[in-house]
């Protein structure tokens, strides 16, 4: 497919939308409408225009710009005075938390072959149970201390050595258990995300029928999709089909462009219609912006806000 003229098309309009964000921005003295969709930046974003502010500040800023969420990725790993610093500013300015990511298994397939070394041949699913027990312990209290109400969980690699669906029942088994210690701890719901395999080979969890499955097997509420539409794109298309198929176990939504992964305007994905298909499905939650920028300038930033009023409803 010949991207060029689409691409010129694309930048064209993003940049004329861009001037009236900024002009409306500065002409209301700071404060931008509130986005429709419950759009969630993340810290990464808009680097330029928020050089040198701290999480609260940037937060801040964020919320003046009109968007009400913000997802972090990173929130295990900060300082717990960052993490308290940053929900308490969240909740004063009545934003919701996104996902973090609870853990990820990103060289191990302690979920599908009970191997928590895959140097290793021998399969050790009691170590394993307790290796994803206790992480999920911590999370319980990270997410209640940040008021978050979900958490991502990749279920890791594939295990060559064992057929698909022993790998299958295995991960079935892991989450079940997982689901216990959230439910007597009172604990988030847990995401599956699916991930395409030209970013991530070799992972286990590839498609959105493959996750809706499992969540079928698990049978609990503390245990659902996340649908990261530029993965999906990527591994199977048919967005709009898929996610209907599997509505009833999608709790959450992340988006980024196919190619690039970059803001919504950028790539093939038709995400003003998306939305609306979202939205008139009754979804209220909230929209990850799990993406890079097409621009990392300070226009580049403006350009980002403009493709998100540019999409929303």
């Amino acid at each position: 497919m010949n991207r060029r003229d689409f691409t010129k098309t694309a930048f064209a309009a993003v940049c004329g939308v861009a001037a009236a964000p900024a002009a409306t921005f500065a002409q209301s003295g700071g404060k931008d409408p509130a986005f429709k969709c419950k759009f969630a930046p993340n810290l990464g974003q808009m680097r330029e225009t928020c050089k040198g502010m701290s999480p609260e500040d940037k937060i801040r800023y964020f919320y003046d710009r009109g968007f009400r969420a913000l997802e972090d990725n990173g929130m295990p790993g900060r300082p717990r005075e960052v993490q308290d610093a940053i929900a308490k500013t969240m909740e004063k300015l009545g934003m919701e938390m996104g996902v973090f990511v609870a853990h990820a298994e990103w060289g191990n397939a302690s979920m599908t072959g009970n191997r928590i070394d895959m140097k290793k041949r021998q399969r050790d699913p009691q170590a394993c149970r307790e290796y994803w027990a206790d992480k999920m312990k911590n999370v319980c209290e990270l997410a209640k201390r940040v008021n978050a109400k979900w958490c991502t969980v990749v279920p890791g690699l594939e295990d060559p050595s064992l057929e698909y669906e022993y790998q299958f029942a295995n991960v079935a088994d892991h989450l079940k258990r997982i689901c216990e210690v959230l439910e007597k701890n009172n604990g988030p719901t847990i995401v599956l995300e699916p991930l395409n395999i030209k970013n991530h080979p070799s992972l286990w969890l590839k498609r959105i029928p493959q996750a809706y499955a499992l969540c079928k097997a698990v049978g609990s509420k503390h245990c659902k999709i996340l649908d990261d539409l530029y993965h999906q794109q990527i591994t199977e298309g048919c967005l709009i089909p898929n996610m209907d198929e599997a509505w009833d176990e999608i709790a959450y939504f992340q988006v980024g462009d196919v190619p690039g992964r970059n803001e919504p305007t950028t790539g093939e994905i038709n995400y003003k219609n998306v939305f609306k298909h979202i939205w008139d499905k009754g979804y209220r939650g909230i929209i990850g912006m799990e993406h890079g920028q097409s621009d990392w300038s300070k226009a580049g930033d403006e350009k980002l806000v403009a493709a998100y009023r540019s999409v929303d409803l």
